[in-house]
């Protein structure tokens, strides 16, 4: 049995940069991933980079030459992480399923091996997957993707239908409206994004409406079966009146859950909760200590830049003084790349009222914004929310262009504990999208 200092069950943004580290220390590591399409995680094969690639390509090239161009993007990185630990002398790649024996051995197999592994720590970094609803016709009917496989199409979906209104939904619907897609999407609730504030779930909607996205809100989605190459979605709208809709495609976006079905946790005796998240403390360790989650996988926010902080808390409690972790690592912003991009740090309107913070709100319009003029993006909505008592900043949405780089500063002044006026005024480059945080912060 060949014996390691720690063995990574996924080739993910935590564990993969952990390896390193560890190799750095001397340490003896095995990297597993079980397929060799997915070096370098989700974020890189499935999930941000192949989607903000096509995003970004949307107003410059066609859908078929976007998909190559993607696929060449993703090709390169996936190799440039292969290598980089490939090269490393004290990891060892292994493309092999994994499955745990006991709390220190883990079961790997390929078609030309199979093997147990020896694992002084076991880090799990195994990430998420895509929830498959329980619709008629779903497994047997063609031309129904997930996110990842509806990216690889290199046709364009003349009509797309896409289940769900969350996240991914909103921003799949943008990418493929923008593509020349007739796109629909079918919410079961009453409004868009439930999580955010109502004028701000209202903004989008009649951004994305302006793409040509319908809505069918309040809507139950029965069954799927194909007309020839084509896909027949039955439905329930907000009356109960049952309806048939034709398209070329269908997008899951239904949420995604842990990936630890065939991990058999059990044989290490690590726990999960309900909804098969793996169970952590703030230091990342699992109720078997030398056992470690990281990312998707433990639950809560999916996103790369989680599974790669959750690297800094283990080096941390590794090889550190152990003071970082999941509690005090701050404000975590996130964006949405809609078109324009909807980005968001802290509490909305709603979730401060509901803490019993006294607030006052600042709004206003993309469209007072000059760059946003200037770049011919007018539309959206940016609302802060502040604390009356202290002046410090609660939350904030910026649903406007370039948002993904300007709510960074806005959660560096948060954790900085700043009050509202020091972004009110800062000095900005002119002219910026950034700049606009000014005219934000003045209308407290």
């Amino acid at each position: 049995m060949k014996k390691y200092d720690a063995i990574m069950i996924g080739f993910g943004k935590g564990s993969k940069t952990l390896a390193a580290e560890m190799a750095k220390h001397g340490k003896h590591v095995a990297m597993i991933e079980k397929s060799n399409q997915m070096y370098g995680g989700t974020c890189i094969n499935e999930g941000c980079i192949p989607s903000k690639s096509l995003i970004i390509q949307a107003d410059k090239n066609g859908y078929t030459k976007a998909v190559e161009n993607k696929e060449v993007l993703v090709t390169k990185l996936r190799k440039k992480n292969f290598d980089k630990l490939d090269q490393l002398e004290n990891v060892d790649v292994y493309t092999a399923t994994a499955q745990f024996v006991s709390d220190h051995e883990v079961h790997i197999k390929n078609e030309e091996l199979d093997e147990v592994l020896y694992g002084e720590m076991i880090f799990i970094n195994t990430g998420s997957e895509p929830n498959i609803p329980n619709i008629k016709g779903i497994h047997d009917t063609k031309h129904v993707y997930t996110s990842a496989e509806l990216m690889k199409l290199t046709e364009l979906p003349k009509r797309l239908a896409i289940i769900g209104g969350g996240y991914i939904g909103l921003e799949f619907s943008s990418m493929y409206a923008r593509y020349g897609s007739k796109v629909t999407v079918f919410e079961h609730g009453e409004r868009l994004v439930k999580r955010e504030d109502k004028d701000i779930a209202d903004v989008i909607q009649k951004v994305l409406e302006s793409q040509g996205v319908a809505f069918e809100f309040l809507s139950s989605v029965e069954a799927f079966e194909n007309d020839g190459e084509q896909v027949v979605v039955s439905y329930k709208d907000a009356s109960g009146n049952n309806h048939r809709l034709t398209v070329d495609g269908v997008l899951l976006a239904a949420g995604r859950h842990a990936n630890t079905k065939a991990l058999a946790l059990d044989q290490a005796g690590v726990k999960v909760d309900a909804r098969g998240n793996v169970i952590v403390n703030e230091h990342l360790q699992t109720n078997v200590p030398h056992i470690y989650a990281m990312g998707d996988v433990k639950g809560g926010l999916q996103f790369t830049y989680i599974s790669l902080d959750d690297y800094r808390i283990v080096k941390d409690h590794l090889f550190g003084e152990g003071k970082r972790t999941t509690e005090n690592r701050g404000n975590i912003a996130y964006s949405v790349f809609i078109s324009p991009t909807f980005s968001r740090v802290g509490l909305s309107e709603q979730e401060a009222l509901k803490a019993a913070h006294n607030i006052k709100i600042a709004k206003m319009p993309a469209a007072a914004i000059p760059r946003a003029n200037v770049i011919s993006q007018p539309n959206g909505l940016l609302k802060a929310v502040i604390d009356a008592d202290t002046e410090q900043v609660l939350g904030c949405v910026l649903f406007c262009a370039e948002s993904e780089e300007m709510i960074n500063f806005v959660a560096l002044a948060m954790d900085q504990k700043l009050p509202y006026q020091a972004i009110r005024d800062h000095i900005f480059t002119h002219p910026t999208m950034s700049e606009a945080l000014n005219d934000l912060f003045s209308n407290v």
